[in-house]
């Protein structure tokens, strides 16, 4: 018999899973902060703003590839975890096999074809003007290469959390950032005899980074020492139940992440209108809050692994504590990051650029990004752990509706209608974020995420 779980434990359990990916994120946020600080003082400001803008569009058109390999891997993480807690790991080599061809076939082919076929074109929809596709059109195109070796490492990364193993996916990622920082001070710069590529060498960095990790977690999965494995031996027997467990759970949430990511390109569309200066303050805004997305995520990772081991194991009076607890700890570690936001936003800034009208127009929004963190944080962890259970339609709903009715409503309207901005358009993600939070929390009260089977 199992003993019962204080609270005491539950928090030990939860920091123990997170601290790992926290750190993960973290450090993988400020790495990306880095990088956009190197391509912005690589050159005169002709140069620097429009490498600034290139890297968000590309960032943008890459979010939804990276959203939609997470997605898709929700799926293994449930059924991984599930398989721990009812000690059934002899299953699991099977769905990290079923997860990879499921991730090449539906993802990795259609979305690295399309955006190496009309890279201009895609760029250009997203909203970058004819000098930032110039300048960033090679950028664009290696880091969609890299893509394809990111998506299977974010695969088996899902996958070994799913299996209580947070450390690994930790150690690799600081790893291969710390050689992509390395790399891009070279290939950037033009450091040691190489020539200066700008954000081009950026780009070079961050896809041999991407390789290295493959190479890397390859070895890992080979050495069948983990629990997470593959066996080249064993020859694959598609197995039905697992294809369709990967895309009950994974599909919902796959759609739910390309809705949200075509918003986002919606709303960038608009701010795009304001012009180039706009836009790369707005980038550096996105830039400097994907930082704080690192408790929130983290915690909701660690929910969606302890839910549904919790679940494997039939305990659910244990997923809800789970829950809870993940969704306390998020709040305090999102009150840390809105203090600073608050009171240092334009220094923080001043870091990426040294452009005064970008630097003066930031105050307001930083203290806009404060306020967001709380909403932000709880959202993250309450929908990691009803994902661990296999709720995706729910996310599904509420992040159509915070996204497209919400976000972009408001948007239009603050910016179009009263001239507010950009500020206008992060008081519209504000409004997002809070109506997000709003409907998840409502989803978890109501119960109905304890009661749902995978086979």
């Amino acid at each position: 018999m199992k003993k019962e779980y204080s609270l005491k434990d539950y928090r030990k359990e939860t920091v123990k899973l997170t601290i790992p990916v926290f750190f993960e994120l973290l450090i993988s946020s400020l790495f990306g902060m880095l990088d956009m600080m190197m391509v912005g003082n690589s050159g005169i400001p002709s140069i620097a703003t429009p490498s600034i803008a290139a890297t968000g569009i590309t960032n943008q058109v890459m979010l939804i590839g990276i959203a939609m390999a997470q997605a898709m891997s929700v799926g293994g993480t449930a059924m991984i975890s599930r398989y721990v807690g009812a000690n059934k790991e002899e299953k699991i080599p099977n769905v990290v096999k079923h997860l990879l061809i499921l991730m090449v076939g539906i993802l990795i082919i259609p979305f690295v074809a399309l955006n190496q076929f009309i890279p201009e074109k895609i760029m250009a929809f997203i909203g970058a003007e004819i000098e930032t596709i110039n300048i960033g059109i090679n950028y664009f195109r290696i880091v969609i290469i890299g893509f394809i070796f990111q998506a299977m490492n974010l695969g088996i990364f899902a996958s070994m959390r799913g299996a209580g193993d947070t450390k690994t996916p930790m150690r690799i990622n600081i790893g291969v950032n710390l050689l992509n920082v390395f790399g891009n001070y070279i290939l950037i710069f033009g450091k040691f005899g190489l020539p200066a590529l700008g954000v081009t060498g950026a780009g070079i960095s961050t896809s041999i980074s991407h390789v290295v990790a493959f190479i890397i977690l390859l070895g890992i999965l080979l050495s069948e020492r983990h629990i997470v494995k593959l066996n080249l031996r064993d020859k694959f027997k598609f197995n039905k139940p697992i294809m369709q467990n990967l895309l009950k759970v994974g599909g919902p949430a796959a759609l739910e992440q390309v809705g949200f990511r075509f918003g986002v390109v919606m709303f960038i569309r608009i701010i795009s209108g304001l012009g180039t200066v706009a836009y790369a303050t707005h980038q550096i805004a996105s830039n400097i809050i994907s930082l704080s997305f690192a408790p929130g995520q983290a915690f909701g990772i660690a929910a969606s692994t302890l839910v549904g081991r919790s679940l494997g194991e039939e305990r659910v009076d244990r997923a809800e504590s789970f829950i809870k607890e993940t969704n306390r700890l998020a709040l305090i570690a999102s009150g840390f990051f809105g203090l600073i936001f608050f009171f240092l936003g334009p220094t923080i800034v001043g870091f990426y650029t040294n452009d005064l009208e970008i630097i003066n127009s930031s105050g307001n929004i930083m203290k806009i990004i404060a306020l967001i963190q709380p909403f932000q944080a709880s959202a993250f962890a309450i929908s990691g752990g009803l994902r661990g259970a296999g709720d995706t339609i729910s996310t599904l709903i509420v992040t159509i509706i915070g996204v497209f009715i919400i976000r972009l409503g408001v948007a239009y309207v603050l910016i179009n209608i009263f001239h507010m901005g950009v500020v206008g358009a992060w008081i519209a993600m504000l409004s997002d974020q809070i109506i997000r939070w709003i409907g998840i929390s409502i989803r978890y009260k109501t119960e109905k995420w304890k009661y749902i089977k995978l086979n």
